[in-house]
């Protein structure tokens, strides 16, 4: 399928008023293509198209939703190869986990394409004679989508999918660091039989085009993923209006290390959870909390384990770890290697740009110890291939360590004491708690979110995804006395 660089708005493809340049992260001298900024009036446009839409698109009934969403999943899964190459090629994660990103954007349309038959309510009797209750979830209406650049198919995947399920309409704004992927997302949704105007891509600045969406009077719900200030501004220039909001932001993730773990595992999968995806997960453990009667041990099979891993190019077999995503991450990923050097943290390896057969964004994993919890660079989301490891001496400095930051997303612990993960779990300020697991990877069917600055409003994924996407009818009916 040749790839489209245009909007899709109110059933057609649009130019747009200009255009940018996305160029390959791994290689900046491929030059994926020039894809088109809409325009203010285009996406005035979008959103009257799906007002109108919206209302075609619960007539026709969950069988029809449930096939159309079941069709793009199915056609999702089956090109993530094709697919996951160029998430790959655009946003610099390898290619192994590119693909794993198509598959998974599949899987959460398949799943909703159930969920969409399963939209039962329910009855009750009044506390008053002869009076029956009907308890409905209804579409909220019109559902702008901003989703962000790190994972450019599978988050705007988990807000569509439920969205297009519970019979909204959509105007999707995606980052504009990677907008092959998501146009390639939408080519397969605008073949199916959808009402004209239900689902609109409007690529464009956030300044311009999420303020503007943000701002909307003919916007009833927002699902954002993003950084914090970014949320915020969402957020006040929204309330006016008494839009819905759910948005999932920033992240400064714990894993606890305690003394009685598999350290090898633990090693392993502190690995996995720091720099998998570049670091840039809002789920990666950019804090790993040690207890110090292994602190050592630990710390030098991290490093070891961190300078093993091969940074390459994203489609080259063996990559472990890509390009981050443009230049100005990796300036700020820099600035921040700085920051801890002035800080007084150890720079034990890496936090260097590399250069490699072709010139791109490049970065040695880094690993800092000697760090203190009130450092810079373990209080803001750093977005990096960075980790920052803290000595404790306890399970309850480890736990307070663990919960003494603004954010709340996932937290995780190693250990093999079933009381002191249990504990762990339960007290844990996070929406995600992971035992004897990294701090990145979650499953599709059940609920993600987290507490804090991490998240505001109703969780996505899972069928709690129906509280954001729909409201509740209670309906009285006066039946009558028999005759």
């Amino acid at each position: 399928m040749a790839l489209e660089t245009r909007n899709f708005i109110a059933g057609e493809w649009q130019d747009g008023r200009d255009t940018v340049e996305n160029r390959n992260p791994s290689d900046l001298s491929d030059m994926i293509g020039s894809f088109a900024q809409a325009d203010t009036a285009q996406l005035a446009d979008a959103l009257q198209a799906a007002r109108d839409a919206q209302a075609a698109w619960v007539a026709t009934g969950p069988q029809k939703r449930h096939d159309v969403l079941m069709a793009i999943g199915t056609e999702l899964m089956a090109r993530a190869a094709e697919i996951g190459a160029l998430i790959a090629r655009e946003e610099g994660k390898p290619l192994a986990e590119g693909t794993g990103e198509a598959y998974r954007a599949g899987q959460f349309f398949t799943y909703y394409a159930a969920e969409a038959l399963r939209q039962l309510g329910h009855t009750a009797d009044s506390v008053r004679p002869d009076i029956e209750i009907d308890v409905r979830r209804e579409p909220v209406g019109v559902v702008a989508i901003i989703s962000p650049w790190n994972f450019p198919v599978a988050t705007p995947a988990w807000k569509i999918a439920p969205a297009l399920a519970f019979g909204n309409a959509v105007v999707w704004k995606p980052a504009n660091q990677t907008p092959a992927s998501t146009v390639a997302l939408t080519q397969i949704i605008a073949r199916q039989d959808l009402p004209r105007g239900l689902f609109n891509l409007v690529m464009g600045a956030g300044r311009e085009i999420g303020q503007a969406l943000a701002e909307s009077p003919a916007v009833d719900a927002i699902s954002f993923t993003g950084s914090v200030p970014v949320g915020r501004g969402i957020a006040a220039a929204a309330i006016p209006n008494m839009t819905k909001l759910q948005m999932e932001m920033g992240s400064k993730n714990p894993m606890v290390i305690m003394d009685d773990c598999d350290l090898d595992l633990a090693v392993a999968h502190a690995t996995n959870a720091a720099f998998g995806g570049t670091g840039q997960k809002c789920t990666a453990a950019s804090r790993l909390i040690v207890h110090e009667r292994i602190h050592d041990a630990f710390v030098e099979k991290l490093v070891a384990s961190t300078q093993a891993l091969k940074v390459g190019h994203a489609l080259e077999d063996g990559t472990q770890i890509g390009p981050v995503v443009s230049a100005g991450q990796l300036a700020a990923n820099l600035d921040y290697i700085a920051t801890g050097k002035r800080e007084g943290a150890d720079l034990l390896c890496g936090g260097e740009r590399l250069e490699r057969a072709t010139e791109g964004y490049f970065m040695a994993p880094a690993v800092f110890a000697g760090t203190r919890n009130d450092m810079v660079i373990n209080r803001e989301e750093m977005f990096a291939p960075i980790t920052c490891i803290l000595k404790v001496g306890s399970y309850d400095e480890a736990l307070h360590t663990s919960n003494d930051t603004e954010f709340g997303l996932t937290a995780g612990i190693m250990t093999r004491d079933l009381a002191r993960a249990t504990h762990f779990r339960r007290h844990a300020r996070a929406g995600c708690v992971m035992v004897n697991l990294p701090t990145a990877g979650t499953d599709y069917h059940v609920p993600f979110g987290g507490r804090g600055a991490s998240s505001y409003g109703p969780r996505e994924q899972g069928r709690a995804a129906e509280e954001f996407y729909t409201i509740v009818k209670t309906a009285y009916i006066h039946s009558g006395a028999p005759a």
